[in-house]
């Protein structure tokens, strides 16, 4: 039975190489992300590697790789990483609206918050974000010895961090931690340190992202998000945007899918039922960030050895499993 299935999915595959041969290339967006990049590579070379087909890739931002897909003329074909419900508003106008966009049925987790090493949670017990609000967390996190503990909330001019600022007032903890942003390599370069010397520190963290192959760090557990319970306002949209903001929940759970042109359904079948099928793990996409970011290996060679090493999961992309 087990060589039926074999030969069954060698015969597709095969059919599937010698059609492409006669249909579109397909060009895949690339945003500037490495996530995105990874995802973008992924999909081609399983284009390339297992259904014979011609692939380009093409640099843009969400809303000029949106447009090129409802277009339908192959100047950009997919999107490899969109974050909902981040980008919300392009799925209301292409998938949702004109329905000259699809998405795919898999998708991954993304979230936000913050984190402490690992050791932190389990020696001192900083496991809720309330924990980061007391005396005891005020001594634990100080690294420089002024009275006061420190939280990165990310860098400046990153949206998140001012996310993070209200949360790190609203939930506490700007009594007991000082809230700083600095640049994220030299934050990055503070981590280190703090961890090889067994010290403490919180910090604005995501996933997927490198530092949790890096890193044996845990994410603080937040109040389960409530719309009626977050309000942001961002700093373009008021002035007075820090004292009109008010958070007291975690963010949204992100579902990142992959978008594609519909009109590939009949310019390239075979990639586009792909496409439909294709999904990813969170860590898995971390643990290829953190090759490609913190050892600075090449993409291409990091997504062609994941492939090799993940047939059944890009079988099941394929339909065939």
């Amino acid at each position: 039975m087990k060589h039926m299935r074999t030969t069954s999915a060698a015969l597709v595959i095969a059919i599937a190489a010698t059609t492409a041969g006669a249909q579109e290339k397909v060009v895949v967006g690339e945003p500037s992300w490495p996530g995105a990049k990874i995802m973008a590579n992924v999909i081609g070379q399983v284009i390339e590697t297992r259904l014979g087909g011609e692939i380009g890739y093409a640099p843009g931002a969400n809303a000029v790789i949106f447009e090129a897909m409802d277009g339908g003329r192959g100047d950009i074909d997919v999107h490899p990483d969109v974050w909902l419900p981040n980008q919300a508003s392009f799925i209301d106008e292409f998938v949702d609206g004109k329905g000259t966009v699809a998405v795919s049925s898999g998708s991954y987790e993304g979230r936000s918050g913050f984190c402490t090493p690992t050791y932190m949670a389990e020696e001192h017990n900083i496991k809720s974000i309330f924990d980061l609000a007391t005396p005891a967390a005020e001594a634990l996190f100080d690294s420089n010895g002024d009275g006061k503990g420190e939280i990165w909330v990310g860098a400046s001019g990153w949206a998140s961090t001012n996310v993070h600022k209200v949360k790190v007032r609203d939930y506490g903890i700007e009594s007991f931690l000082e809230p700083g942003t600095e640049d994220e390599t030299v934050f990055y370069s503070r981590l280190k340190d703090a961890i090889d010397q067994h010290e403490g520190v919180a910090f604005y963290c995501y996933s997927p992202h490198y530092v949790h192959a890096l890193y044996d760090i845990t994410m603080i557990e937040e109040p389960a998000y409530e719309p009626d319970q977050y309000t942001m306002v961002q700093p373009d949209q008021d002035a007075d945007w820090f004292e009109n903001s008010k958070i007291l929940t975690g963010d949204q759970v992100k579902t990142v899918t992959v978008a594609y042109s519909k009109s590939l359904e009949t310019r390239n079948p075979v990639a586009a039922s792909f496409l439909a099928n294709i999904d990813m793990e969170a860590d898995q996409l971390s643990q290829m960030t953190y090759e490609v970011v913190v050892q600075g290996r090449e993409i291409a060679e990091v997504v062609s050895e994941w492939i090799g090493a993940n047939g059944e999961m890009v079988d099941g992309w394929l339909g065939l499993n």
